[in-house]
């Protein structure tokens, strides 16, 4: 599907299929133009005869080697085999060179990966994000008997990423897409800021009554528009932990990776004073603030909800005081700040009132605008 997508985003077919003719798997490859509920799509047609049950990670290695593709093509795909080699060898504890590929070192499961790296080039994309990944649900038939969907290598893939199941009760992302997203998205949630220059959709094989059976792909700038990134609010009640314990947890989450971490003083039942902990925290980082504000407080219970902020474009120029070189964080409406940490190490290093040497910074960020 994906490879279909940047076809029908402007992938050229005759080079894209001419270096995948060289792999040497003796497939033939197409592109139909379909439609799902009513989407015009492309579908990619991989035809093979392949007689072979498995392929172990070596062998696979040197066909993508062998290939008549770009240096960089080469090494997205044997990113991507190689995130699926550490999870396969997690699940079936081998070592990574003597993991089985069945389904997915199939000829069209390797023409698929290496089909996507080489399509991302022909199409000039540098940077990937995508949108929280629906599992699907169920159960699948693998060559290890019926196992529940999302699969045991898909979910290992999946670790740190958002995902979710809506739709019909099958597998809608396969090990295949689960690895490609795993080594070369740079990120995932909501779209990031763009200029859309085009887009394309890729067919599935099936065609369900409930949504168009599509993945749609958008190509694109940098918009330097304000950015809109999906995080989780965590927040708990507590009406019973002292002003240290309270402060040494925010420091602890803060350390951790939140975003930002406030304290606020509430009324509770029983006209208890209490104070509302509230955490912004990225997607992948839910669970493991979680865990950590269980750990460090006395709740017994975290609200969790889903939310968006918007964060404008900025830059950092640098610039020289008498008491050394501070960072001045600069926005693209041409707001303007100290970077706190580095006029706070200064006052330290130098002894200076903090509060002198923001006004010093200051003071040299706007005599170089002049």
């Amino acid at each position: 599907m994906t490879v279909g997508a940047l076809i029908d985003a402007g992938a050229d077919t005759g080079t894209l299929f001419a270096g995948l003719d060289s792999l040497g798997t003796g497939a033939k490859f197409r592109a139909e133009k379909v439609k799902r509920r009513g989407i015009a799509a492309t579908f990619f047609h991989v035809e093979a005869e392949d007689t072979k049950s498995h392929r172990h990670l070596p062998q696979i290695t040197r066909m993508i080697d062998g290939a008549s593709l770009p240096d960089a093509v080469k090494q997205n795909a044997h990113r991507v085999f190689d995130v699926l080699a550490r999870a396969e060898s997690s699940v079936h504890g081998v070592p990574m060179e003597k993991v089985h590929f069945h389904e997915v070192g199939a000829v069209d499961s390797i023409c698929d990966i290496a089909g996507i790296c080489f399509a991302l080039h022909l199409v000039g994309v540098d940077t990937i994000y995508a949108s929280a990944v629906n599992t699907g649900s169920g159960t699948v038939n693998t060559q290890h008997g019926v196992l529940p969907v999302p699969a045991p290598a898909t979910a290992r893939l999946l670790e740190g990423i958002p995902v979710y199941a809506r739709g019909p009760a099958l597998e809608l992302t396969t090990p295949t897409g689960a690895a490609f997203l795993k080594a070369l998205a740079s990120g995932f949630g909501a779209l990031p800021p763009m200029t859309i220059a085009r887009s394309g959709f890729g067919a599935g094989s099936k065609d369900f009554p409930e949504h168009a059976n599509v993945l749609r792909v958008m190509l694109g700038e940098p918009s330097g528009a304000s950015e809109a990134v999906e995080i989780r609010i965590l927040e708990a009640n507590i009406d019973d932990s002292t002003p240290q314990v309270l402060g040494y947890a925010l420091e602890r989450l803060l350390e951790a990776g939140a975003l930002d971490v406030t304290l606020q003083p509430v009324t509770m039942k029983k006209q208890r004073p209490g104070t509302l902990v509230q955490v912004l925290a990225k997607p992948e980082d839910q669970e493991k603030l979680s865990a950590l504000l269980l750990r460090e407080t006395s709740t017994l219970g975290i609200r969790i909800t889903r939310a968006e902020r918007r964060v404008a474009s900025r830059q950092h120029v640098e610039v020289a005081t008498k008491f050394g070189a501070v960072r001045i964080k600069v926005s693209g409406e041409g707001h303007w700040s100290p970077e706190y940490e580095d006029c706070r190490q200064l006052a330290i290093e130098t002894g200076a009132a903090l509060r002198e040497i923001i006004a010093e910074a200051g003071f040299a960020y706007r005599k170089s605008l002049e």
